[in-house]
């Protein structure tokens, strides 16, 4: 198993949510972490060493910000080993109600940004010889279930894809891209959706920064291309 070491990863959408519980288990752990965030200067720094910490601004709306944050990561660091994509949102779509823009806005979020954001990541991750990727899908990505929004299940269904061609792209050279489909996190994302996983049997986030820490610490011949978390019991998934 890979130990944190120096190992540099990382985390889009780190300031509250998945993307917070996942920075605080890392940073527990030892590895140094680059957090991308909206909003630099509301960001609460409690549980993070300053020294092994850069917060940098990234907004998935905002391209520019994608090769910015990586590139600084590289200057502050000399290295990137992991890329965690999380930063991700749910707006509601159907094919009788709601605005194509959404379809736009979500796309731009939650598959334009991940893409960028490996492209730009993986010569460095190239470089480690063990680069990981873990992009937060969801078991949206794995099949569709009626009342869940079109645009949503669209977007995850392309990461799931996204994943596979980063796989292909870096696997000569060390870099391992896992797909992590949870179901219903117990988040701020779900809150207010009818028919929604009660919260009780909801994933916690620390669940989901479990499981992200364990396929970090997985080496090259150990290689996890999706691993789905449910919150029910269905057929396929």
């Amino acid at each position: 198993m890979l130990e944190p070491g120096e190992r540099v990863v990382m985390i889009s959408g780190a300031s509250r949510g998945i993307g917070r519980a996942i920075a605080l288990r890392l940073a527990g752990e030892g590895y140094r972490l680059s957090l991308g965030v909206r909003d630099v200067a509301r960001f609460d720094a409690r549980g993070f060493a300053p020294d092994a910490t850069l917060v940098h601004p990234f907004d998935a709306l905002a391209p520019e910000t994608a090769a910015a944050w990586v590139a600084a990561t590289a200057d502050r660091f000399g290295r990137i080993d992991g890329l965690v994509n999380n930063a991700g949102i749910l707006a509601q779509l159907d094919f009788s109600s709601g605005d194509e823009a959404v379809l736009d806005t979500v796309w731009a979020v939650n598959v334009k940004a991940p893409f960028r954001l490996i492209r730009h990541a993986l010569p460095h991750l190239a470089q480690a010889g063990n680069g990981r990727i873990i992009n937060i899908a969801s078991t949206d990505g794995k099949r569709y279930r009626p009342g869940v929004s079109v645009a949503y299940t669209m977007s995850k269904h392309a990461v799931m894809a996204l994943t596979q061609a980063a796989r292909f792209a870096g696997w000569e050279q060390g870099v391992r891209a896992t797909a992590l489909c949870p179901g219903a996190v117990d988040t701020d994302l779900i809150a207010g959706i009818p028919g929604v996983t009660p919260r009780q049997d909801r994933i916690a986030p620390d669940t989901i920064a479990e499981t992200v820490a364990f396929l970090l610490r997985l080496p090259n011949s150990s290689s996890v291309a999706e691993l789905v978390m449910n919150t029910r019991l269905e057929t396929l998934i």
